[in-house]
């Protein structure tokens, strides 16, 4: 199964915004955590991401993206404003399509999944021309994770606990709509190899660090922890159960970022 991720705006295109928060950095965590929870729980799927920084891309790059690679399903992640006083979850598929449609069949399942651990109002299922719905070859889904201009949805929005649980909400739906079959769990003591291409207190420097991967053909993404009482953005390109093809990966990212770095956990 191939996933297109699409994390709404970023870049020069902050999105709605409010409560001190922005729509493109909550939408590019709650997609993240898609990725990674998708990648590392089920088998035979593929995510592609229209941006896994701080980027600015258009509409019709992400939609020509997702339709020369081919992608079974495209999900638009995004966040609500209006004027403060509405709040809650809602979802959109096409205006053109029957709710008989396959695409509302998927989202029938994903509006389910989401709702059931986001803990926000459901305003229910909707339809409109967005772009994104109406360029993309495939079925496609976007969801509108609360009002960021809305004190009671943006205290949540604020916590890394609640975008992780939106993020394993969708995860759950993708997984149901397209009988996804989860990795078999070794039952004895599992070793993971990740590869560290950076750490910073500044996501803004751990955001240049992706870009600059990136721009060389390595996928990374931001994970963060805190030590010592303080957060930091740490850089992870790659992670590998065996520390062989944890080394020959790093030999590569070493040539981008020579003080790259393997830890065991």
């Amino acid at each position: 199964m191939k996933l297109y991720l699409d994390p709404g705006h970023g870049g020069s295109d902050p999105g709605a915004q409010g409560n001190g928060l922005k729509e493109k950095d909550i939408n590019l965590d709650i997609a993240l955590n898609i990725q990674s929870l998708l990648t590392t729980q089920y088998e035979n799927v593929s995510v592609k991401m229209s941006r896994t920084s701080d980027i600015t891309k258009s509409l019709v790059q992400r939609t020509n993206e997702a339709n020369s690679w081919g992608a079974d399903y495209y999900l638009s992640i995004h966040c609500n404003a209006f004027n403060g006083s509405a709040q809650g979850y809602e979802d959109y598929i096409h205006n053109a399509l029957p709710n008989s449609s396959q695409t509302a069949k998927y989202r029938d399942i994903l509006h389910a999944e989401i709702t059931s651990v986001n803990q926000l109002q459901n305003r229910g299922k909707k339809k409109a021309n967005f772009h994104v719905l109406r360029e993309s070859t495939m079925p496609a889904f976007l969801s509108e994770n609360g009002f960021i201009d809305n004190s009671h949805d943006a205290a949540l929005m604020r916590d890394p606990s609640w975008r992780m649980k939106v993020a394993q909400g969708h995860v759950n739906g993708i997984a149901r709509a397209f009988n996804l079959k989860r990795k078999i769990q070794d039952p004895g003591p599992s070793v993971l190899y990740r590869i560290i291409a950076g750490s910073f207190q500044s996501r803004d420097n751990a955001e240049e660090r992706i870009a600059t991967l990136n721009q060389n053909q390595i996928e990374a993404f931001i994970s963060s922890v805190t030590v010592s009482g303080k957060r930091w953005y740490r850089v992870q390109a790659g992670a590998f159960t065996k520390r062989t093809n944890a080394e020959e990966h790093l030999a590569t990212v070493k040539r981008i970022v020579p003080d790259a770095y393997i830890v065991q956990e």
